[in-house]
């Protein structure tokens, strides 16, 4: 059956696995039109899919895909994959910032060259995707942006480590810039981060292997609280930084458990917050 989204336009960075796909998908199940512009176009050892395969999985979840490669980076690549998803879909009603790259090492670790790729697409990735995509969201029903990224905390504990942490914290400062500057014309600008750790590629080979995923949950307790994000008046509902979790029990979701890797497990928290579930919440 056609959803709340049947009809509309998303462009999504980085979509070809992961969190990324799983909100994909899930706006694609309601007849969603799915533009996504990703690098990975062959097979990686130790990721699974690329742009095509994630296109496929999104037809079959109920909408259409207009694969693109390109580099967030670059500014001519973006504007060149925003000009082809209007001319095939006629606008873009939704902007979702995905793209990322990881690296935990410190400032004595982390050599120029991988700060600038984190940095590069983090921030610059965000500000051009979201440029690019502003012009042909004004006007239309109702306009979001979504970044995910993480609540911006100052205590010394989460400052560290100094190049992601720049990153991360680049694109929400994105985000929060976009939401008061486009307040007035109606588009939505709202940041979202997991409270735990989530079952990805990122988890699994760079966080803990097998041990880490069963203190995950699962990818759609993002893709879950990005529905009901962009499901929110955009007039009203912006420049928030939210955790999928308080998300989904404002929502409706009673039980949070559905979405743990392992039943009962104790969840991994994530960088930039304190527990895995909101205060009240029953342990």
């Amino acid at each position: 059956m056609a959803g709340i989204f049947s009809g509309k336009t998303m462009f999504i960075s980085g979509a070809s696995r992961g969190i990324g796909l799983a909100i994909a998908k899930r706006v694609a199940a309601d007849g969603a039109n799915i533009a996504l512009v990703a690098k990975t176009t062959e097979p990686h050892p130790k990721l699974p899919g690329t742009i095509y395969t994630a296109a496929k999985e999104i037809e079959d979840a109920g909408g259409q895909a207009l694969p693109m490669v390109g580099d967030v980076r670059d500014g001519d690549s973006v504007a060149a994959a925003v000009a082809k998803a209007v001319e095939q879909f006629g606008g873009i009603d939704i902007c979702v910032n995905n793209a990322s790259a990881i690296n935990l090492g410190s400032i004595e670790e982390v050599p120029l060259k991988r700060f600038d790729l984190m940095n590069g697409i983090q921030v610059r990735g965000t500000y051009a995707v979201s440029q690019a995509c502003i012009p042909h969201m004004k006007g239309r029903e109702n306009p979001h942006i979504l970044t995910l990224s993480p609540p911006i905390r100052l205590e010394s504990q989460w400052l560290k480590p100094t190049p992601y942490m720049m990153a991360k914290f680049g694109m929400t400062l994105c985000a929060l810039g976009i939401a008061e500057e486009m307040r007035s014309v109606g588009i939505a600008s709202n940041t979202l981060w997991p409270r735990t750790m989530v079952a990805t590629a990122a988890v699994q080979n760079l966080l803990g292997g097998d041990e880490a995923m069963a203190r995950s949950r699962k990818p759609e307790v993002y893709s879950d609280a990005a529905y009901g994000v962009l499901s929110k008046p955009a007039g009203e509902y912006t420049g928030h930084t939210l955790l999928c979790e308080d998300v989904l029990l404002e929502s409706g979701v009673s039980d949070l458990s559905v979405y743990d890797c392992v039943p009962g497990s104790e969840l991994g928290v994530d960088l930039w917050v304190d527990t895995p579930n909101p205060p009240g919440y029953p342990s």
